[in-house]
């Protein structure tokens, strides 16, 4: 039987590429909802995709009647940046914990299968490495370090789909991703600090301005290729002999891990194979940045964040393939290809 899959939040970056690779080698049928559709072109017309532009904290109709129709639902609307975690951190509780609990209710009181987008960050300043989903304590700032209002959003949100799980039936999979990547991250021609790091760095390079690197930019973390996770999306949608019937699962590559710094340096260097950018490392200047200056006083990181995916390779049977070089090779195109109609429009 066709499987129906609700996507609230399709026109993000997951949820984009998701239903981009769903259309393309799957027979289910999808229903989204998001504000807008500027990353859904290829799927616009599809007969499978059936699309309503909304928002989910106003058209709670429109969702709970979806979530009665749908075999799985992801909700993969979320704020995610730091800059609005430290500037509006309401806007982060209200949005990736209240709303999206409405949601997770429907779903038990529907009987329907939830697969949610946790977060690497609910492990805090953990001091475990790698981060295991069973054990690692998930430690977070003080109060004032406002921060971790995203962090603590998420982990709640992960308590409360478990326990709806263990004591209400509900069946459910939370997938906790590690710096995912790609086509269609943020959108590199606006430059501000709403974008994530990769396409932050990316957006400086293309405009040909300084990259800034936050507290020496010593931080490690570990990038994963947006085609390697949804790899691991689809495994879990598939949810072979109930691999993934009340699981948790980090999806990340440890044998990606680079410090900000580096992933700075790697770009520049791969930026140099375009044309019109051989000599981008005698245009860009890497500088650096106090976290609480440049972001604002409740601003405050973690040194490194690697996951552990041993139960992510044995129950579903994924592993990582693509390396970091061809990783940042491969979004720099993607982002290049549109390079001389956006410069023109600057």
């Amino acid at each position: 039987m066709t499987k129906k899959i609700l996507i609230i939040g399709a026109n993000g970056f997951i949820g984009s590429n998701l239903s981009d690779y769903i259309l393309k080698h799957r027979d289910w049928e999808i229903h989204a909802m998001d504000l807008s559709t500027d990353k859904l072109k290829e799927c616009i017309g599809n007969p499978r995709f059936h699309f309503f532009e909304g928002d989910l904290r106003v058209h709670k109709e429109w969702i709970e009647a979806r979530v009665a129709e749908c075999d799985i639902v992801l909700p993969l609307a979320a704020i995610a940046n730091p800059a609005t975690y430290v500037n509006n951190p309401l806007s982060v509780f209200e949005l990736d914990f209240e709303a999206n609990l409405e949601i997770v209710r429907y779903c038990v009181k529907h009987k329907k299968r939830l697969i949610f987008p946790s977060t690497s960050e609910v492990y805090g300043m953990s001091q475990d490495s790698p981060y295991d989903e069973e054990t690692s304590r998930l430690v977070t700032g003080p109060i004032s370090k406002e921060r971790w209002i995203y962090s603590c959003s998420k982990q709640l949100m992960d308590r409360v789909i478990y326990a709806y799980g263990m004591h209400h039936g509900l069946s459910f999979t939370l997938f906790r991703p590690f710096n995912w990547f790609g086509p269609k991250l943020d959108n590199v021609w606006v430059r501000d600090k709403s974008n994530r790091v990769v396409t932050k760095f990316l957006s400086n390079i293309l405009y040909k301005k300084d990259i800034v690197l936050i507290d020496g930019g010593a931080q490690k973390r570990c990038f994963l290729y947006i085609d390697d996770a949804i790899d691991a999306m689809i495994r879990i949608i598939e949810n072979n002999n109930g691999c993934a019937d009340n699981q948790i699962f980090n999806i990340g590559h440890p044998g990606n891990e680079a410090s900000i710094a580096e992933l700075a340096d790697m770009m520049l260097d791969i930026m140099r194979e375009f044309k019109g950018y051989e000599t981008i490392r005698s245009l860009v200047k890497v500088t650096v940045a106090g976290g609480q200056e440049y972001y604002g006083a409740g601003y405050q990181d973690i040194d490194t964040r690697v996951p552990k995916i041993d139960k992510a390779t044995k129950l579903l049977g994924w592993k990582p393939h693509t390396n970091m070089r061809d990783a940042i090779r491969q979004t720099i195109a993607y982002y290049y290809a549109d390079t001389p109609k956006m410069l023109a429009s600057a």
